[in-house]
């Protein structure tokens, strides 16, 4: 904490306004890995600035920012009908930062491309910071447990930041790398690190993402000749192809996926020999009328059941699917119908791991349309603009999304937020001085 006083205090001091914001900005992503009292704090700073800078303020109409503080709106009316006023309060407190900061940046002048690319490099070099922290205490804790489990997923970064959401964070700083022209030696370091750190962080959905990016930025915004590209292009496409027939160990991978989302009861790898457990296929989580103890649910076939949950919820009462339960309000369903079906008793935080749903379940139709005009207007920007940086951004939180309820937790709402209103409120007419 001490080192970030003394880092806002030196920022402070200087008198160019572009830099603090930015500087400001990246603080706040990088905050979101720390105890949330700390990203809390910069968030308060961050504002104070703003409303005490000598920058003049002036409303700019961008519809792209309207639209988050227009779903903020609809979570204060969904008071109005929620099905637990208590949890709807504290749903209101956690997404407030839906509300603020888009309003903040509404009044703000206009970035550049570079200020936000800036951000995102100072941003970056903080989540550098973080990878080797976790590296070093993932050493440290292989010399106590003798397992090479602790350099993986969860027990990279622990459950409550999750390997998941941190990837996602990640992600972002990845490309920023590889797109910088004219690496020095320090960032070559920093893109060595994250794409080590993201490939340990082993989340399926995230490398898929990731995967496909690459691809598109080598194709269509590298500058690599076209016969090079066509050439590279095609030995990947076989390479791929001969490994799927020829390598066994691929192979057992794909009939493993195959087996499990497709066939029932297909015994799950666990570490106890004696008790065996069944993996849920997805016909199996959509409907099957009761489970048992030993029944084991996979990423996608979990997802699977919590949608067929939704379904559930919303057709219970007619209303619903136009109101939604109320924010923050269908947890205790949820966990209502968790207990139905015998499953996930040890749970104490339920959400559809869809934020689609998520939305659609809490706050209703309107909601859902809300989200669905942010996700797509924001992709629409990204690729209006050629900036393939803000592509990554939103091509990723439109995929996440449907695998996660990244809104549901303070450090989602934050990363999704700040960066959603930094790349929609680049100046349109706003271009590099240089490569970056």
């Amino acid at each position: 904490m001490k080192v970030i006083k003394l880092f806002i205090i030196k920022l402070l001091l200087k008198k160019d306004e572009e830099f603090i914001l930015s500087s400001l900005l990246a603080l706040v992503l990088c905050t979101i890995l720390l105890p949330l009292a700390y990203n809390s704090a910069v968030i308060i700073i961050f504002v104070m600035f703003c409303l005490l800078s000598s920058t003049k303020f002036n409303f700019n109409f961008n519809k792209s920012i309207i639209l988050p503080i227009t779903i903020y709106i609809l979570m204060c009316l969904s008071l109005l009908w929620t099905t637990n006023f208590k949890e709807t309060i504290i749903g209101l407190q956690k997404e407030f930062v839906f509300l603020l900061i888009p309003l903040i940046f509404l009044y703000l002048p206009k970035f550049t491309k570079e200020t936000v690319y800036k951000t995102i490099r100072f941003y970056s070099f903080g989540m550098v910071v973080f990878a080797v922290y976790c590296f070093i205490r993932a050493i440290i804790n292989y010399n106590i447990l003798q397992t090479k489990d602790v350099f993986l997923f969860h027990n990279l970064v622990t459950v409550d930041l999750n390997a998941i959401y941190i990837a996602s964070f990640s992600s972002i700083c990845l490309f920023y790398f590889i797109i910088l022209k004219d690496k020095k030696p320090i960032d070559f370091f920093g893109l060595y690190i994250i794409a080590i750190f993201v490939m340990l962080l082993y989340s399926k959905t995230v490398f898929f993402i990731d995967t496909i990016l690459f691809i598109c930025h080598y194709l269509f915004f590298s500058k690599t000749k076209l016969g090079v590209k066509s050439v590279t292009f095609v030995f990947i496409v076989t390479f791929f192809i001969l490994s799927v027939f020829f390598i066994k160990q691929i192979q057992d991978r794909i009939l493993e996926e195959y087996q499990t989302s497709f066939v029932d009861n297909t015994i799950y790898k666990n570490d106890n020999p004696n008790q065996k457990t069944y993996n849920i296929s997805l016909d199996q989580a959509w409907n099957s009328t009761i489970f048992k103890s030993n029944s084991f649910f996979p990423g996608t076939a979990y997802r699977v059941f919590q949608a067929r949950i939704f379904k559930e919820i919303i057709l219970n009462k007619n209303y619903m699917w136009i109101t939604g339960t109320g924010l923050n309000a269908s947890d205790r369903l949820i966990k209502i119908k968790h207990q139905h079906y015998h499953l996930f008793q040890t749970l104490n935080y339920h959400n559809f791991h869809n934020q689609y749903l998520q939305f659609f379940a809490e706050i209703g139709l309107f909601g859902f349309l809300l989200l669905i005009a942010m996700v797509l207007l924001n992709l629409k920007k990204a690729i209006l603009n050629k900036d393939f940086l803000h592509i990554v951004f939103a091509v990723t939180m439109f995929v996440l999304f449907l695998t996660e309820s990244l809104l549901c937790r303070q450090r989602g709402i934050v990363f999704f937020i700040t960066l959603y209103c930094l790349f929609n409120s680049i100046k349109s007419n706003s271009h590099l001085k240089k490569e970056i």
